[in-house]
């Protein structure tokens, strides 16, 4: 069974390869749907395409930020040359810029920009560099599979506490029962007094008073709004075995919190107006948690 995941987690991965070492860490946070963002040093741009594919091969929402990190190992600097015409290209359009009030560049700056520093021998030997992407990737869907691991971590936190809310929703509900039949109840006492009250000094006012309780009993009738209820809490609990549910769950709490406003509108007595506006409080404390499900 697929355990129950939230959003929020941490990975790391690190590596090392043909004079190269690198880390990956990657972090993700609550999110309506799924964005995996990705940065990494230039050359290895195979790595963005093979890093989102991974994240969205592994999660269903969430926002998900992943950074690679490399360099080179002590002793292994390979001879590098500078493009000098791009360069010069770059410095000229920098100079146009100061000219206009922008910052001097400086040389750092310069030299930092892409394609001005070519390291030939990498660039003559592809297959060596294909070898170091693939590497560099593994370890990427490392750091991806410990981030899934964390969050199914917070899921397995979760998912006790989604049950207990569950499990006060459906209480309620069952006080709601026992209080709409006492409605009925203190409906038809309510009538009865008046009937008592009033008919023998007013002819025919005994049938009116009637029709007046049949409406107002018919429009206080909660049955169907409490079935509703106990499904959706069938319904939630379902779902929690089945993940990724979080926008099924989402949707459900709109259900929820709909039936529960009903229930407290057409309440007759403060004893069931009460259980509904308890009712309220708990499945809204439902929906912020369930916010964190994936």
């Amino acid at each position: 069974m697929t355990a129950l995941s939230g959003m929020t987690g941490f990975g790391r991965a690190d590596g090392a390869a043909d004079g190269w070492t690198w880390s990956v860490e990657v972090r993700s946070v609550n999110g309506r749907n799924l964005e995996v963002r990705y940065r990494g040093p230039n050359g290895f741009d195979d790595l963005d395409r093979l890093a989102k594919a991974a994240g969205q091969a592994r999660f269903a929402r969430g926002q998900v930020t992943l950074g690679l990190q490399a360099r080179r190992t002590a002793g292994a600097e390979v001879a590098v040359t500078i493009n000098a015409p791009l360069l010069a290209r770059y410095l000229t359009l920098a100079n146009e810029l100061a000219e206009d009030g922008a910052t001097p560049p400086s040389a750092d700056g310069l030299l930092a920009l892409r394609g001005v520093i070519e390291t030939p021998e990498e660039e003559n030997d592809p297959e060596a560099r294909a070898l170091l992407q693939a590497a560099m990737a593994r370890s990427i869907e490392q750091a991806l599979d410990a981030l899934k691991a964390s969050r199914q971590g917070e899921g397995a936190q979760l998912k006790p506490v989604l049950e207990d809310f569950i499990a006060r929703i459906e209480a309620l509900v069952a006080q709601a029962e026992g209080e709409a039949q006492a409605q009925v109840e203190a409906i038809r006492e309510r009538f009865t007094r008046r009937i008592t009250e009033l008919a023998p000094e007013s002819p025919g006012l005994e049938d009116r008073i009637f029709l007046e309780a049949a409406a107002l009993a018919t429009k206080a009738d909660v049955r169907e709004e409490l079935d509703r209820l106990t499904a959706h809490v069938a319904s939630a609990r379902q779902l929690l075995g089945q993940p990724p549910a979080g926008r099924k769950l989402d949707f459900l709490m709109q259900e929820f919190m709909r039936e529960a406003n009903t229930l407290c509108s057409k309440s007759a007595t403060t004893a069931l107006t009460g259980v509904g506006l308890e009712l309220k409080a708990v499945i809204e404390q439902l929906r912020e948690q369930v916010q964190n499900v994936e």
